[in-house]
Order: structure tokens, then sequence, then C-alpha cells
């Protein structure tokens, strides 16, 4: 498939070797978009995608917003032991003309977050335009700015896509490359171009420094999408699946209409699109605890009687704690259902697509997954 998803390639060969760890987080709920602090025992991974904004772009970008929820969709079917790792994103665009010449021609779009309708929202709204592209200085802004984390147990990558020389910018890339090392980053690139053009401007070297992986891709390439006949069952569940958002405070507010924003930017791309994402929202990794009552009910730290009155929905003001929790209870459990049936389509929906597939995946995507998976046996790392 397409750049995403060499993304996904690269990163979980990274991360078989930290699959036995486990790291301690915390979730604090709050009634706005308060984010995450460190509590339950969990093993996170953190990925950040660099992304080249300037004008030669527009197919890595198209390819961004394609196979975004087919990424997520992989990633939910990996498993460590017992454990399924949660996912944070962070994205930075560079070599984009709009950008602050001052700041080196980047911008950090959003810091690292399980919220995947914000990821989706930010690819969706990203344009090119012209662009001197720095590797160096957008690779050591990544590494300085975002928050790491000091567990040494965590998983931490970085993804940076392009198609000018790695040389390029006042910040040498073998130096952000030293500073990746030191914080255990290791970084993944991906050249926009012929294979062998990429070695000879330095983008295999850039991997290479932190024991990453290069890649090589046609990143004006059309995506291939292929229908299955249980396509329109899971988009007609999606809507079901809506029905069971409890959203509560301003930032509920907020998201449900995002939720559904991000349900129309998929469908208005492609009806395949729509159908991955809805399987997206069925999987462990589409997570709503800063808004959505049922996802936040069984976090660390919740508790009714920090919500106020204004902060509930319109059919919940007025209703006793106990009625509350019953309602809540009852989206839950039909939530569950959905997604269960959501996953039983979506496992024959792979198996139609594997077989109706001519060219078995896309390209480098294929060589990938069959890589990974490879290196990937020896460890305890497993799909289901």
């Amino acid at each position: 498939m397409k750049i995403l998803q060499h993304l996904l390639a690269a990163f979980i060969i990274c991360s078989v070797v930290a699959c036995n760890a486990k790291t301690e987080r915390k979730t604090t709920v709050a009634l706005n978009e308060t984010y995450e602090t460190p509590s339950a025992k969990k093993h996170y991974i953190r990925v950040a995608l660099l992304l080249d904004t300037s004008n030669s772009m527009d197919g890595l970008i198209d390819q961004a917003k394609a196979q975004l929820w087919e990424i997520v969709n992989e990633l939910s079917y990996a498993k460590c032991k017992s454990e399924r790792p949660n996912l944070e994103i962070a994205l930075y665009e560079y070599g984009n003309d709009g950008l602050s010449e001052a700041k080196g021609y980047l911008r950090k779009i959003i810091p690292f977050t399980d919220d995947l309708d914000t990821v989706s929202k930010e690819l969706f709204s990203l344009t090119t335009n012209g662009g001197s592209e720095y590797c160096g200085t957008v690779l050591k802004a990544s590494i300085n700015d975002l928050d790491w984390g000091n567990n040494a147990d965590d998983l931490k990558l970085i993804f940076i896509a392009g198609n000018e020389p790695f040389t390029q910018g006042k910040v040498n890339y073998k130096d952000a490359s030293a500073e990746a090392k030191e914080k255990d980053i290791v970084v993944n690139t991906i050249f926009c171009g012929d294979f062998k053009h990429g070695v000879d401007t330095r983008w295999k070297d850039g991997a290479d420094l932190t024991y990453g992986d290069y890649m090589a891709i046609n990143h004006n390439k059309s995506t291939v999408h292929i229908a299955s006949p249980y396509d329109d069952l899971i988009l007609q569940l999606n809507i079901q699946l809506n029905g069971t958002y409890v959203p509560y405070g301003q930032s509920g507010r907020k998201k449900i209409m995002l939720q559904e924003e991000q349900d129309n930017n998929a469908a208005e791309y492609s009806k395949a699109n729509a159908v991955s994402r809805t399987v997206s929202k069925g999987s462990h990794l589409y997570k709503n605890t800063t808004w959505d009552l049922v996802d936040a009910e069984n976090e660390p730290g919740f508790s009714y009687d920090d919500i106020k009155e204004k902060d509930l929905p319109e059919n919940l003001k007025g209703k006793s704690k106990s009625e509350i929790k019953a309602y809540v209870a009852a989206n839950r459990a039909e939530r569950k259902r959905i997604q269960d049936k959501i996953a039983q389509l979506n496992k024959k929906r792979r198996a139609f697509i594997s077989k109706e597939s001519k060219q078995k995946g896309n390209g480098l995507e294929s060589a990938m997954i069959e890589a990974l998976k490879k290196q990937a046996k020896r460890k305890d790392y497993t799909w289901n």
C-alpha cells in the first residue's frame, strides 16, 4: 500500500524488540480537552510523523489521507504476548514556504496523542506550497520538543518522508541522529523517489545512524482499494456505533462533531476508506476517554461526582447518578455488541481482500509486511 503503511511496517519491525516491556501511566479524565498524564500499567509506542509538504508532495499527503485507517487497523491486530500496545502519534510538516523561515520552514501540528480523529483532521487539513526541506532541522525539533517520556521500555520512533537531499539546512542530520540515539529514538526514512537516488542523497544514512529502516516509494501512485461484499454492512454498523457515544462537557460537544466530520472526510475520499475507518472505530486503539462517558467511566481517577449538571448531554440532565450509570452501562453493552459484529465482518472482509487481490498489497508495503513478520517470528510479536 502506501506511505503510512510503510511507516507501520518499519514501526513494527522496530517494536518487536521491546514487546515484553510494560509502562506505567496514569490517565486523568477531565471535562474539557485535557489529555493524559502517566498511570495504568501499559506498553506505549510513540510515533512522530514528519511529512514534507512542499509543492512536489501532493501525492504523499494524498496517500497519508488514504491509508491512515488501514494503518490503525493493522496496528490493532498487533499483540505482544498478552498485551495490546497503545499508540500515540505526533505530526509535523516541513519544507512548506507558508511556514516560518526563522523556524526552518517547519511546524509541530500536534504533540503525542491517541486522539485519532484529531490526527485525521490535521492530515486532511494539510496543503502543499513551495519549499525548502531541512531534514536535520525538523528531526532535531521533533527530538527536542516532543515529550518522549523517561521510561526506557517505551518504544520511540520517528518517520520522516520527503524527496530532497537529507543534507539540506543548517542542522546536520548526523548531529540530530546522535541526539536521537542518546534518547533511544529510532529514525526511519522514506524517500519519495528512486531507491538509489535516496541512498545517494543520504536518506539511507539518516536511517542507518539510529539503526532505523530506509524505504523508497512512488508517492504519486494512486491507492488501490478493493471492495468487499461486507462493506455496506460495516458502514451500517458505523451509524449504530455512533449512537453509543455519550458526550459530556464542552469537549464532548466539539468532539462528537469532529467524529462526524472525520466520518465524512473518510466517506468523501472513498467508500473503502470509510469502511477502514469504521473498523478502526471498532478497535481498542480508538479511544475517547476525555469526552465520552462510556470510555471515561473505567479510567482511573474518574468520578461522577466531578461532573456538573451543565456538562451532561440534554437527555441526562436531571437524572440521578444511578440512572446515568445505567444509561452508560446500556450504551457500553450495545457498543461491545456492535464492535464484535464489526470485528466478525472485518475478518471476512480481510479474507475476501486477500483472496481477490491480484498484486498482494501495493508493492513495497507487501514486501515490508513480509519482512517484519519474518523478523517478528523470532520474537514474541503476533497478529490476530
